[in-house]
């Protein structure tokens, strides 16, 4: 196995999630000109309604934001190791509490187009890190236009309502769920998603994502 890893860092030199720079010898997953400088978000975010709090690595911004677009547009599902990795640290170092892992699911549709579903990825991540199982709770029933597409945060709330069902209750009924997401922008996403999971019979529901977008009200990014 070390060959094999060896090789394959001959021919592909891991380089940095965000900037793209290879790595030096004692560095892993983001260089350390990133590690240092890549904007933090120091704390919870409440935005939306229906969970409690949603634990966020970095703002949604430069080398942040493109990064996120190769993941989900341009095939590097590999970022996927990298993202639930630097979740997990920051669940951890924030002593967040939680009985169900779980994610956003995206569409059939869009999981044929993209070809993985790249929320799940990161989910699987963050499980394997904390030592803990990744549930499924959810699936989209409705492939609505995608969130960034909204301009407005109605509009948002709108376009993701009844999109999802809970499935497996007795797996997190009483419990409390940790559903992780890519970013959140105004929470409706996550508000939704949390709000079909607390009919279903959840206790609680706290959110964790890699990225949180700035917006306002009359302008959504």
């Amino acid at each position: 196995m070390r060959l094999v890893a060896w090789l394959l860092d001959l021919i592909y030199p891991p380089k940095c999630a965000f900037c793209g720079k290879l790595l030096g010898k004692d560095e892993s997953d983001l260089c350390g000109k990133c590690r240092k400088a890549l904007p933090e978000v120091g704390g919870s975010i409440k935005r939306g309604e229906n969970f409690r709090q949603c634990w966020s690595v970095y703002d949604y911004e430069g080398f942040v934001a493109e990064s996120v677009r190769r993941f989900k547009f341009s095939g590097m599902q590999q970022y996927a190791q990298v993202y639930g990795r630097l979740i997990a640290m920051n669940l951890l170092r924030n002593k967040v509490c939680f009985d169900v892992l779980t994610w956003v699911p995206i569409s059939k549709k869009r999981r044929r187009q993209r070809g993985y579903e790249q929320t799940y990825l990161i989910a699987k991540t963050v499980a394997a890190e904390l030592q803990c199982p990744c549930v499924p709770t959810l699936k989209k029933v409705r492939d609505n236009p995608p969130q960034s597409l909204q301009k407005t945060a109605a509009n948002r709330r709108g376009n993701v309502l009844n999109a999802y069902q809970a499935v497996h209750p007795e797996r997190f009924r009483d419990k409390r769920v940790l559903l992780i997401d890519d970013i959140i922008t105004t929470g409706a996403t996550l508000s939704e998603c949390s709000k079909t999971l607390l009919i279903a019979g959840a206790a609680q529901v706290d959110c964790a994502t890699l990225a949180a977008a700035q917006y306002s009200d009359k302008k959504d990014k």
